[in-house]
C-alpha cells in the first residue's frame, strides 16, 4: 500500500511535543500540553494495526511476532541502561523509581503501578504497556473471520474500557484505562479510509485546526475530565484530518519531517535518558540559565534522533531483513517517482 506521509509527519510531530514537554517540565515551564503527543501516537496505533492487515490473509501469530521484535528489543536496551543510571547516578533520574521487581516487571510490560498507573523504569514506556495490551486485543481479532474483525476489534476494546468503572484497584484496572478508547479511535479512522471515505479539504484542514485548538485550550477544561476526552478527542482530530487532508490533495514529502516519522520511537524512548546526559553537559558548561531549555533540547532531539541511525535501524535490520530490503527497494521506486511503503509503528 502507498505511503501515508502525513502519519510519519505526525509521529515525527508527537515525538518532539513529547521530549519538549520533559523539557519544559525539568524547568517549571507551561508545556503540558506536549503530553498529547502520546494520545497521537495512540490513534495512529490503531489506524495503523487496521490498515496494515485489513484485506490480508490474517496471521496472528506472525503480527505479534512482528510487533514484539519491532517493539521489545530497543525498549529493553533503553531499560537496562536507564537501570543502570538510576543505580549509578538516582539524584539525576528523579522520578524513576528502582527495584528488581520494577525492574522485571518493566521487561514484561508489568511494572509496578504508583497511583493506580504503570510506573516502568523508563518512565515514558507506560505508553507501551497499553501498546503491548492494544496488540494482544489485536491479535486475538485478528483469529476471526475478516467480516466480523471490526465490530468486535471496537467492541472489545469499549468493553476492556467499561470494566475500568466496575474492576478494584490493581492491574486490571490499570490497563483497562479510558485512553484506550483512542486505539480504538483509530482504529475507526483506518476503517473509514480503507473503505475509500474522501472528505473536502477545507473540512480535513478545519479537523486539523479544531484539534489543534482544542489542545490548546484543555487546560481549561482538564479537570476531572477523561484524558481520552481532553486529548483524546483533538488527537483523532488531527490525525483523522490529516490523513483524510492528504486523501483530498496528495503531497511530496520533505526529507526532515519524513526522518523524524521514522525516528520517532528512538527519540521517544531514548530522550529522557539522552536528556540526563543533555543538562550534565549543559549545566557544567555554564551557560545563562535562560538558553538551558533550548539548548537542552535540541541537543537531546539530535542526540535521539542520531541514536535511531546507529541502534534502532540497524537492529531492524538484523531482526526484518526482509522488511530492510523491502524499505531498499521502495526508496529506490520513490526515487524514480514511486511511491514508498507506509512504515509502521
Amino acid at each position: 500500500m502507498t505511503s501515508i506521509h502525513s502519519i510519519q509527519y505526525l509521529r515525527g510531530l508527537a515525538a518532539c511535543a513529547v521530549v519538549c514537554f520533559h523539557v519544559s517540565e525539568q524547568f517549571g515551564g507551561p508545556f503540558n500540553v506536549g503530553a498529547a503527543g502520546v494520545d497521537v501516537f495512540f490513534v495512529i496505533s490503531g489506524f495503523i494495526m487496521w490498515v496494515t492487515t485489513a484485506g490480508k490473509p490474517a496471521d496472528p501469530w506472525r503480527f505479534m511476532r512482528r510487533r514484539i521484535t519491532r517493539i521489545v528489543p530497543l525498549y529493553w536496551i533503553v531499560t537496562l541502561l536507564t537501570a543502570a543510571g538510576i543505580l549509578i547516578k538516582p539524584q539525576f533520574f528523579y522520578g524513576h523509581f528502582f527495584s528488581v521487581a520494577n525492574f522485571v516487571g518493566s521487561l514484561f510490560f508489568l511494572p509496578v503501578l504508583q497511583e493506580g498507573a504503570p510506573h516502568p523504569i523508563v518512565i515514558q514506556g507506560w505508553t507501551l504497556c497499553y501498546e503491548m495490551m492494544f496488540y494482544v486485543v489485536f491479535t486475538l481479532a485478528l483469529f476471526l473471520g475478516e467480516r466480523w474483525r471490526f465490530g468486535v476489534l471496537v467492541g472489545a476494546l469499549v468493553a476492556v474500557v467499561a470494566l475500568h468503572f466496575v474492576l478494584p484497584a490493581g492491574y486490571a484496572r490499570a490497563f483497562t484505562d479510558p485512553v484506550v478508547l483512542e486505539f480504538a479511535a483509530g482504529v475507526v479512522v483506518g476503517h473509514l479510509w480503507l473503505q475509500g471515505a474522501r472528505l473536502p479539504l477545507g473540512v480535513t484542514l478545519a479537523m486539523v485546526g479544531v484539534g489543534f485548538l482544542l489542545l490548546a485550550a484543555s487546560p481549561l477544561f482538564d479537570a476531572g475530565m477523561a484524558r481520552a476526552l481532553y486529548w483524546g478527542l483533538p488527537a483523532t482530530l488531527i490525525v483523522a484530518g490529516a490523513v483524510f487532508a492528504e486523501r483530498a490533495r496528495p503531497f511530496k514529502p520533505a526529507s526532515l519531517p519524513s526522518f523524524l516519522g521514522d525516528a520517532s520511537y528512538s527519540i521517544y524512548l531514548w530522550h529522557v535518558v539522552v536528556g540526563v546526559l543533555a543538562t550534565g553537559v549543559v549545566l557544567r558548561a555554564g551557560l545563562p540559565a535562560v538558553l538551558q531549555p533550548a539548548t537542552i533540547l535540541v541537543v537531546t532531539l539530535a542526540f535521539s534522533a542520531a541514536l535511531y541511525l546507529v541502534v534502532e535501524k540497524p537492529l531492524n535490520g538484523l531482526l526484518h531483513p526482509q522488511r530492510a530490503k523491502g524499505a531498499v527497494k521502495a526508496s529506490k521506486a520513490a526515487a524514480a517517482g514511486g511511491r514508498g511503503m507506509m512504515s509502521q509503528n
